[in-house]
């Protein structure tokens, strides 16, 4: 069985976790650890109609915020990557310049100090000179910066779809296949003469 970290933070865009913990759920192989900062808990309630409570009874196993001593603070503890979804900038930041004040900078921080997959789903735009640099120091740590844009080949023609597609490909990151990718086969050419 695999083990995925999945971390909501209070950017917008919690339903990008949620969608994450549901298809990690059906694909009925991995143990989920779900950590959800005290801003995620605001912006479920701002976005959405789960409760708190409700997503995290989608997680095998939830963690407490600020838990520094839980399993998933320790390199020890064996799992297949981590998934932050959405990423607020303040993650980012923490995250990017190895500042574990929390459970989720830290879980991150001992993901990439192992050499395991961390797949950030950056919400924020347009950027700033600062937004960039950040990102580039967590991607030269081994961080996967993965901003939620819809695919639009994929034929999305409603949110669900745009979300799902997108936690989908994040899943593939981290080597899970939830069978919800719309995936490219390409595409015939068209020279214009028929």
């Amino acid at each position: 069985m695999k083990r995925i970290i999945v971390a909501i933070t209070g950017a917008s865009g919690v339903l990008y976790g949620i969608r994450a913990l549901e298809l990690l759920r059906q694909a009925g192989d991995v143990e989920t650890h779900l950590i959800l900062s005290p801003a995620a808990v605001r912006t479920i309630r701002a976005e959405t109609a789960y409760t708190p409570a409700d997503v995290e009874a989608l997680a095998g196993v939830r963690h407490a915020h600020k838990d520094i001593g839980a399993s998933i603070a320790s390199g020890s503890f064996r799992t297949a990557g981590m998934l932050v979804a959405p990423c607020s900038v303040k993650t980012l930041s923490g995250i990017a310049n190895c500042f574990s004040d929390d459970l989720v900078t830290r879980a991150a921080d001992v993901q990439l100090k192992e050499r395991r997959r961390v797949v950030l789903l950056f919400r924020e735009t347009p950027l700033h000179a600062g937004h960039i640099e950040l990102m580039g120091r967590a991607t030269a740590s081994g961080a996967i910066l993965m901003p939620p844009v819809p695919a639009f080949y994929a034929g999305i023609t409603s949110l669900d779809e745009a979300v799902t597609q997108t936690v989908g490909r994040a899943l593939d990151l981290l080597g899970i296949d939830a069978g919800v990718v719309h995936r490219w086969h390409g595409q015939a050419e068209n020279d214009g003469t028929s």
